[in-house]
């Protein structure tokens, strides 16, 4: 979290009403982006996302697993962000003030408006992380029912109601600049599109109530289908206007939320 006086908010703010932010970029100009793929050769896809100086990684783990009976016909995706504690000061372990819900000032460990300290022990990064997986999987798996998804999960079913494929998604961020879940969505789908997805060769069962007998090709590969995962921007609302790909300093005058689009 970064620490603002009032007149380095009202600066931001007066530079944004005359679309003209503090880096120079007008106000829906992204910061230089770079995308690599690949990067984690353990992993059965992988990508880093540079958006400026915020800096995240996402890979891709795939193990075959057992449906919920619930979706029998479909897979299991787990989506995971962590944040490394060098990537901002908010995420270092020890006391880390958190702005208030009153008065929204960050340099105080408690505020008279509120009865509730705002202080915290090294929750930054934890916090942080938990909103951030909560969110991707929101938007990359719809709700408990699948409905909304971004991913495909009846594409990675092998045998219905006994064999599927699973995804661990893992997103780590290296370093924290603004605008993460945008940064984030981008390295997962990055990754996605980078995955192989191991064919299966499944043997005839003899019976119904078997599980059924399978061999996993070394050679033979699938690619993921990224068609339908959808591009994340957030919209974050300074003042009376809107900006795209906001800053950690940006996003600190804000006191309306964020408005996201998929």
């Amino acid at each position: 979290m970064v620490g603002l006086s009032v007149g380095e908010k009202h600066f931001i703010q007066g530079g944004i009403a005359q679309d003209l932010r503090s880096d120079g970029r007008k106000r829906f100009d992204y910061r230089p982006i770079s995308v690599e793929t690949g990067v984690i050769p353990q992993a059965n896809g992988s990508a880093r996302v540079r958006m400026g100086a915020t800096h995240v990684i996402a890979s891709v783990k795939a193990e075959l697993g057992k449906p919920s009976p619930l979706q029998p016909d479909k897979a299991k995706v787990a989506i995971y962000v962590d944040c490394s504690p060098t990537a901002a000061p908010m995420f270092e372990v020890g006391n880390i003030s958190l702005p208030c819900d009153k008065c929204h000032s960050v340099y105080m460990s408690s505020c008279s408006l509120s009865r509730s300290t705002i202080n915290y022990r090294g929750r930054g990064g934890e916090q942080l992380s938990t909103e951030l997986s909560a969110a991707l999987q929101r938007c990359l798996l719809g709700g408990k029912s699948g409905a909304g998804a971004g991913i495909n999960l009846s594409s990675l079913s092998v045998v219905e109601g006994k064999i599927c494929w699973d995804l661990y998604v893992d997103g780590l961020v290296v370093s924290s600049d603004g605008n993460l879940l945008d940064a984030l969505g981008a390295a997962i789908k990055a990754a996605l599109s980078n995955t192989g997805i191991p064919k299966v060769h499944v043997a005839v069962s003899a019976s119904a109530d078997e599980q059924p007998e399978v061999d996993i090709s070394d050679e033979e590969f699938l690619q993921f289908d990224t068609f339908g995962i959808p591009v994340i921007i957030t919209l974050t609302k300074v003042g009376r206007h809107y900006i795209i790909d906001a800053t950690s300093e940006e996003e600190v005058p804000n006191e309306l939320g964020y408005l996201r689009f998929y």
